[in-house]
């Protein structure tokens, strides 16, 4: 059964970081693109960052570069999102998804569907002003 934990959320003030981590089960970690996506309250969800499956390709939405980082841990199983420069606008759920790909990653192969792949339950991240 495949399991998608997502941790690290939090409170800070606005300019402040935090570090997302996303712990992935019962999958073959590496044939897996890995994407944070995020919701805020009233929103509808979109994609804040897709890394492919070594780690040598990451996209990210325009209003996330150069703030936020993704990178993975193949040998952990583990994806991560390093957010700097918080903005109180960066507040929303954010979610850890997998969907298999063992392949070179192209930036239409990110930002799929809630019903591909697998999810986690989500992290708040609340940024305040």
């Amino acid at each position: 059964q495949v399991q998608v934990v997502e941790s690290g959320g939090g409170l800070v003030q606005a300019g402040g970081s935090l570090r997302l981590s996303c712990t992935a089960s019962g999958l073959t970690f590496d044939d897996y693109t890995m994407a944070w996506f995020r919701q805020a309250p009233g929103k509808e969800r979109e994609g804040v960052s897709c890394i492919g499956w070594s780690g040598g390709v990451t996209y990210y939405a325009d209003s996330v570069k150069g703030r936020f980082t993704t990178s993975r841990d193949n040998a952990k199983n583990t994806l991560y999102l390093q957010m700097n420069s918080l903005k109180p606008e960066d507040t929303a759920m954010y979610y850890c998804a997998a969907n298999f790909h063992p392949y070179r990653l192209n930036e239409h192969d990110c930002w799929w569907g809630d019903s591909d792949g697998f999810w986690g339950q989500g992290t708040q991240v609340t940024v305040s002003s």
